[in-house]
């Protein structure tokens, strides 16, 4: 048994790995089974922010122990890594709190939504990274993809404009989804699936609930935002356990992180300029670095420039948007009471 914990997968022993899940399994445990028990509790903004502390700092704490017993430059590209993920999981924040609200979902009930949404994007980023891991070290080229696919991303995100909140239900993906699947109209509670008659054939059948068809967005909505994450990580580093572990941490907090956000959306206007520079700045550096060999990028200079990008994309976006938030949360108010009436519709 000793023999087998230190055997190598993925380039580090079996006994880190088992660790790591156990780490996450008992937070998520904490979480799901000690501190949200009551279904119906809302997490409001000073709880959220507290979590979101706590997530993020553990994620510290577990970088200060990568630092430790990998050595400094695994440290400082698992740090890297933690707040690319973090600021890009941001932009996925403010989408899936469009979603939630354009279909008329309970605040008390987004708590739920998110539990599962980010039990499937575990699943979903260790899958993309297992795949983006066997890429890299067949092809050490394919850095070269990442690094002009994160340019390119980027490049459209600063001339993309914001979508509409309004256009959401109109919108391709949400119509294919409705086909797809039988949806009821109105909630049942928190289930997601419930039996009744379907019209077209006069028998019982498996609905959709609307809670559900959130939380077949939301899915859908990460599987989007793995495409730029994925291989943002990977550009910084391609130590496997490193892209994993922060990119799990990232997820981890990003429940807490959303009700934070999602009540100051308006505020942050201008927190995807950041993002898409941050991009740009990881694609160049792939560029530069290690597909032309001009200049050596030491992983703390990615960190600064991460950092510095992020802090004064949110400086900025408070700034310009002082003295509007009373507005603002006067229209999510009125936005919020017709989203829950189109539901109970």
């Amino acid at each position: 048994m000793v023999d087998f914990l230190y055997l190598e997968w993925l380039g580090k022993p079996v006994w880190m790995w088992l660790g790591f899940h156990a780490l996450v399994a008992a937070l998520l445990a904490f979480d799901l089974g000690l501190l949200h028990r009551d279904k119906e509790h809302e997490i409001g903004i000073r709880e959220s922010l507290l979590l979101t502390a706590f997530y993020f700092s553990l994620g510290l704490v577990f970088g200060a122990w990568v630092w430790w017993y990998l050595g400094p430059q695994a440290g400082q590209e698992y740090v890297t890594g933690l707040v690319v993920e973090k600021s890009l999981s941001m932009d996925n924040v403010f989408v899936i709190a469009v979603i939630l609200t354009s279909l008329g979902i309970p605040r008390a009930a987004h708590h739920r939504v998110l539990v599962w949404g980010i039990l499937a994007a575990v699943l979903l980023r260790g899958l993309m990274i297992g795949l983006g891991a066997a890429l890299v070290h067949q092809a050490h080229w394919v850095l070269s993809l990442f690094a002009a696919f994160l340019i390119y991303a980027g490049l459209k995100m600063l001339v993309s404009g914001a979508e509409e909140e309004g256009d959401f239900q109109d919108s391709a993906w949400v119509r294919w989804t409705r086909k797809a699947f039988r949806v009821t109209p109105e909630l049942h509670g928190q289930r997601f699936v419930v039996r009744k008659t379907d019209p077209a054939t006069g028998r019982k059948a498996l609905w959709l609930t609307p809670l559900a068809f959130a939380l077949v967005l939301v899915n859908g909505a990460d599987v989007i935002f793995a495409v730029d994450s994925v291989p943002a990580i990977f550009a910084i580093t391609t130590d496997t356990f490193v892209v994993y572990t922060s990119n799990i941490f990232a997820i981890l907090g990003l429940r807490a992180l959303y009700f934070a956000l999602a009540a100051m959306v308006d505020r942050f206007a201008y927190l995807k300029t950041a993002l898409a520079f941050i991009l740009i700045f990881i694609g160049a550096k792939i560029v530069v670095a290690d597909t032309f060999h001009l200049v050596d990028v030491p992983p703390w200079v990615s960190l600064v420039v991460t950092v510095v990008l992020l802090v004064a994309g949110v400086v900025y976006s408070l700034w310009r948007t002082r003295g509007e938030q009373a507005v603002v949360d006067e229209r999510d108010a009125r936005m919020e009471r017709e989203a829950e009436a189109r539901g109970r519709a």
